[in-house]
């Protein structure tokens, strides 16, 4: 009991500093290594899995969004990241294709692989492939928050819980892009335009009101070439649509 009450101390505190939460998630990269390896049936390899590194992104949504009330953090990360690995493996099934990428066509008055003029449009973490890449990206994009005064934990507590309001968000992320000197304007003020947003995109002004630090977070991820960040976001939005 004691070692618990200590585990949820180290994760309060993980969450209010991104220097803690770095060594928080260093000092349990045995434990994410381990998950990893039920997945995998193996040891993963650092710099050559995408899995570990799916898996270390994992274990960080499980301590940004970790409350007491939820029970056991280990045990939570542990199906967190198990989750997340079927969810990659099951893309990776429904993406894989039967023809070889080696196969040689013509372009132009060229024949070059198929492979190579396929685009890279992949906007997923295990796109970005190493763990170092993903906790850098983490780490500034945590610094950048803490500019205009908020936390990951702070954004996680935020995220909308029903699909509707996740939908509302999406509509408000959507118009911003539409519109960068809305993005300018929250970059420069530092506070959401909320009037302006809701007038713009119908969505209520309460709802804005109170999902006001995760929209600026996800605003802000597309401001700064955030593509971890934004991809991971991305994933979490279809992962809630899918579970309601």
């Amino acid at each position: 009991m004691r070692e618990e009450h200590d585990l949820v101390r180290q994760i309060k505190a993980a969450q209010a500093d991104a220097a803690v939460a770095d060594n928080f998630i260093q000092k349990y990269l045995p434990f994410i290594k381990s998950e990893t390896a039920k997945f995998l049936k193996r040891s993963p390899i650092e710099g050559e899995d995408d899995e570990l590194s799916i898996a270390m992104f994992a274990f960080y949504e499980s301590m940004t969004g970790y409350k007491k009330s939820r029970g056991s953090f280990l045990k939570l990360a542990a199906v967190t990241i198990r989750n997340r690995l079927i969810d990659h493996y099951r893309r990776e099934k429904k993406h894989s294709v039967v023809i070889s990428y080696d196969q040689e066509q013509t372009v132009g008055e060229s024949s070059v692989s198929m492979i190579d003029t396929l685009a890279d449009d992949n906007n997923d973490i295990e796109a970005h492939g190493s763990r170092s890449a993903a906790k850098e990206e983490i780490l500034h994009f945590s610094k950048q928050l803490e500019k205009y005064g908020l936390s990951l934990s702070d954004v996680a507590d935020s995220c909308p819980k029903q699909e509707r309001t996740m939908m509302s968000c999406m509509d408000v992320l959507a118009y911003a892009r539409r519109n960068p000197e809305v993005l300018d304007q929250m970059i420069t003020s530092g506070k959401l335009p909320i009037t302006k947003l809701a007038q713009e995109t119908g969505v209520d002004k309460k709802t804005l009101e109170r999902h006001r630090r995760y929209l600026f977070a996800i605003l802000l991820a597309y401001t700064n070439g955030f593509e971890i960040i934004r991809g991971h976001l991305h994933e979490l939005r279809r992962q809630e649509a899918e579970t309601v």
